[in-house]
């Protein structure tokens, strides 16, 4: 079979199984890649289908495609909405009880089962790779594979076993799949995983139906997210907190101020967790007041809002946090609210870490960046795409940046010595050399850099003052950060924006001013320091439309609590809508829209026909 009737063979499997008439993005690339038997790693936006990428493979080739997911709520989402579309779909975890077991592995040696879902741990346990070293392996996937990087946002130990992956299955190919992964991240992933030979694609980290702003706080900030909640009724929505007791509180203030909220966190008795998150899953307009645990397994299409009222500890975090909202594509918003006193915690907490220096540095770095971004000047969207490598990213026009550029602070000068240090050092060295040299502090510098015309220009700021700009030249694409082998080195960017700076055509602007040098300290840091968003229009649905769409919604509500599963996984509300504006009178006319493939069509098209007569 050639590579193009296999794309071909794919794309009707894409329309029968799943009810999309096209792939997105790099979907195809990939899933030809791996159609072909070489292994591959994928970087795709939140939202973009990363899973299509090897469910697909996985129903194309000969074998059972075996899937390792970090989280059980991950792994549960996955199966039941494969399930609802007809795939034969299981998962081995902990919750799963012997008659399940039994019956999964009845339908793994009938070659019945296509798709087969195991946590790291559950799969590195001996007799379990016995068992599969026997079969026939479709292709082994390593989602969320971020996972795997001691520089990723969410590193787990568990998942460096997986780099064995290689000599257990090697007739198999691999994908690594991930959201969140910077340039360092990729680096480290395909090291560990062992695929330094395999191709890599990485799609745009564009996210156009996300509307992002962010809040300097007032005092902590609580009374302006009830605000915020209550400007969004009736809608969906995450709100992240720093802390359990943080969680618990604005949970309980929300529900007092009338939004049916909830809390979830770490602390809480596991089964109810599991209620709360099937509560949130299952309803249409339920805020989940969360700290980090509640993750990875948040596959809610219809979100419609997150809001952190605590800022998350890296721009991945943020990413990914902020992209469980607007997953079904319509408008969503994701708000950050934050403070210096924030970032001074988020210090803190790194520093009491058992971390090496080389980790703990990264982390430190990662916090920073985030808070330039949140206080920065350029657009945040086009800030965070730039961040995880994608050149030519431009200005969405829709986030507070961009509708309301804030006053700034000239730092175009400080701006110029910077890059004229970076570029006279040759890209060899990391922030830290370049702020003692601008600082005239190197230990023992050479002659030759000692003879710079740039070495001790800076000593108008603190280190903290400099790192704080670089973190901003660093947003704006007029520096680069090569990972370099877990050493990274700061370089120019775009060479016609640093030539534009240098010759004061590009003014580089702050928030505030950088730090001051204080010549009292023997460090040069001081000794001491002293709005309403809109809403985001939901999906739209025109009047003569709406009876008939919440009559969907209605329905499917009530089939979804007769089946156990989240409404989502039936249909999504985007399919809903188009259902209610076109009204198909037949069933090839319903096939045609959006998200109903084969298997939902026979499932559910007759009633949904009714429902249309009827409207």
């Amino acid at each position: 079979m050639t590579a193009e009737s296999s794309i071909n063979e794919a794309r009707a499997l894409l329309r029968r199984t799943f009810g999309h008439a096209e792939f997105r993005g790099l979907q195809a690339e990939v899933i030809g890649e791996v159609l072909a038997g070489r292994s591959a790693m994928a970087v795709l936006p939140t939202g973009g289908g990363k899973s299509l990428c090897y469910q697909i493979p996985s129903l194309m080739r000969p074998g059972l495609g075996v899937v390792i997911s970090p989280l059980i709520a991950l792994m549960v989402d996955q199966v039941a909405a494969l399930k609802q579309q007809g795939v034969a779909a299981a998962r081995l975890d902990s919750t799963a009880s012997p008659d399940e077991r039994r019956e999964t592995w009845e339908q793994v040696e009938a070659g019945t089962l296509d798709l087969l879902y195991l946590s790291p741990e559950g799969l590195m346990q001996p007799s379990m790779i016995d068992r599969l070293r026997q079969l026939k392996i479709a292709l082994v996937a390593i989602d969320e594979a971020h996972c795997v990087s001691q520089w990723g946002h969410d590193f787990r130990p568990e998942y460096r076993m997986l780099g064995q992956l290689a000599q257990m299955f090697p007739g198999a190919p691999r994908l690594a799949v991930t959201a969140t992964a910077d340039a360092r991240t990729r680096e480290d992933i395909r090291g560990e995983l062992h695929l330094t030979d395999a191709r890599e694609f990485v799609d745009s980290f564009a996210r156009p139906e996300l509307i992002l702003s962010g809040e300097r706080k007032i005092g902590r900030g609580r009374a302006r997210v009830l605000e915020l909640v209550a400007a969004r009724p009736g809608r969906s929505g995450v709100v992240y907190a720093g802390s359990r007791d943080g969680a618990d509180t604005l949970a309980q203030e929300l529900a007092a101020a009338g939004t049916p909220a909830l809390a979830y966190h770490a602390g809480l008795d596991k089964s109810v967790r599991n209620a709360r998150f099937n509560q949130f899953l299952q309803s249409d307009e339920t805020v989940m007041v969360a700290t980090i645990a509640f993750g990875m397994g948040v596959d809610k299409p219809d979100v419609r809002f997150v809001i952190h009222a605590d800022p998350p500890s890296s721009i991945e975090a943020y990413w990914q946090e902020i992209g469980r909202a607007g997953r079904d594509g319509a408008p969503a918003e994701g708000i950050t609210l934050y403070s210096s006193a924030d970032l001074a915690w988020a210090l803190r907490r790194i520093e009491t870490k058992e971390l090496s220096d080389e980790v703990r540095g990264v982390q430190v770095r990662k916090a920073r960046q985030l808070y330039g971004m949140l206080e920065g000047f350029s657009c945040r969207a086009a800030a965070v795409r730039r961040y995880f490598g994608e050149t030519g990213a431009q200005a969405c026009g829709q986030c507070d940046v961009c509708l309301a550029p804030p006053a700034a602070v000239d730092a175009t000068v400080a701006a110029q010595k910077a890059l004229a240090a970076v570029h006279r050092m040759g890209g060899r060295f990391g922030r830290g050399r370049i702020v003692e040299h601008l600082l005239g502090k190197t230990k023992e510098p050479t002659p030759f850099e000692a003879g710079l015309s740039t070495f001790g220009v800076g000593k108008e700021f603190s280190p903290g003052g400099w790192r704080d700009l670089l973190d901003q030249l660093l947003f704006e694409g007029l520096l680069r950060e090569d990972p370099n082998d877990g050493r990274p080195l700061i370089t120019l960017g775009d060479a016609d924006a640093v030539r534009a700076v240098y010759r004061g055509e590009r003014p580089v602007k702050v928030r505030r001013a950088p730090e001051a040098h204080d010549p009292t300290t023997r460090s040069g840091k001081p000794r001491g320091r002293k709005a309403a968003t809109g809403a985001a229009t939901p999906i739209a649905i025109g009047a003569d439309d709406q009876f008939l769409f919440d009559s969907l919604r209605s329905w499917r509500r009530e089939e979804a609590a007769r089946q156990s599963v989240p409404p989502y996984v039936i249909f999504h509300d985007r399919t809903l809508a188009e259902i209610a504006q076109t009204r198909p009178r037949s069933a090839a006319a319903l096939a045609k829209i959006g998200g109903v493939g084969q298997g939902k069509l026979d499932r559910y098209g007759a009633e949904v026909l009714r429902l249309v007569a009827q409207g």
